[in-house]
């Protein structure tokens, strides 16, 4: 692939992630909020139910349905199972870690990424870009803040969800373009939503408010738009280049944490973010210049 068509792709990949974190970021401060009266089991399993509903409904009106086998098949399969085992110990850890730290931990995935990458798929990755991804993550630790008395088992399965999510992220580049992405999106909604949902069968059922469907209708409309669009981001251009936006999702939270609970960063923080964003520029001055 020539120069100029790198960079075009890397553009499109980089615009569907920056999709992606902002829909997921919405979903998981809804779910932040109905979780203070819901079992996290429960909500998944509900909002699985109308996230499945919706994808199902797209697939049709896209034609796409007639490769519906291609869901059990091979890279598919294997890549929704990644995202179902990531999800359960991703949660396992949630109850159990400070939130910084277990944040800390899964905005590390683009390093994973960059690693992977180099090895598996051979990827150049530069001086450069190797700075801007440790800058990024540099600044994460400065937003989260993690204290060290904070790591414990959960936070070893917490890294672990990491690494699977990110070998779920290659994964995504082995899948053949022929399967459309709605179905590997369907794939994925599918076997989070039966890991939520055998979890759910050992915790019981809660009564829910009309509110909290409402909610998690909304929810469900977020998850599977930011399920669609990291899997676009992954099947267009360098995995290298697009990983580090992901930290948008960072920013959002800023945004909707002031907001919604009236909470800033501190003067770290601030610097942090500096640092986010001043990486996530030069990573796209460098893919403009087709390195």
């Amino acid at each position: 692939m020539s120069g100029d068509g790198r960079a075009s792709h890397n553009r499109i990949g980089i615009a569907w992630m920056v999709l992606g974190m902002s829909a997921f970021i919405g979903n998981d401060a809804i779910m932040k909020a109905v979780g203070e009266r819901l079992p996290a089991a429960q909500m998944i399993v509900v909002r699985g139910v109308m996230a499945v509903a919706v994808i199902l409904l797209v697939a049709a009106r896209m034609g796409a349905l007639g490769r519906i086998r291609d869901v059990a098949r091979g890279w598919v399969l294997l890549r929704a199972s990644c995202e179902g085992l990531g999800t359960v110990l991703y949660l396992a850890a949630l109850f159990h870690l400070p939130l910084a730290n277990i944040t800390a931990i899964n905005l590390s995935s683009p390093l994973f990424i960059v690693v992977l990458a180099k090895v598996f798929l051979h990827e150049r990755v530069d001086r450069a870009r190797w700075l801007a991804i440790g800058l990024g993550f540099a600044g994460v630790l400065l937003v989260v803040q993690p204290r060290a008395d904070g790591f414990s088992l959960y936070a070893w399965l917490c890294l672990l969800a990491t690494l699977i999510y990110s070998f779920r992220d290659l994964l995504t580049r082995k899948i053949s373009s022929a399967t459309p992405s709605i179905l590997v999106t369907l794939a994925t909604a599918c076997v989070v939503w039966l890991m939520a949902g055998l979890v759910m069968a050992f915790q019981g059922w809660t009564p829910m408010q009309w509110r909290d469907l409402g909610w998690l209708a909304l929810a469900s409309l977020l998850l599977s738009t930011g399920y669609y669009a990291l899997i676009a981001a992954m099947r267009h251009g360098e995995l290298t280049v697009i990983a580090p936006f992901r930290y948008v999702g960072l920013l959002w939270a800023v945004l909707i944490g002031y907001f919604v609970w009236g909470t800033l960063p501190n003067a770290m923080g601030w610097c942090g973010i500096a640092l986010l964003i001043g990486a996530g520029l030069h990573m796209i001055r460098q893919q403009r210049r087709g390195s």
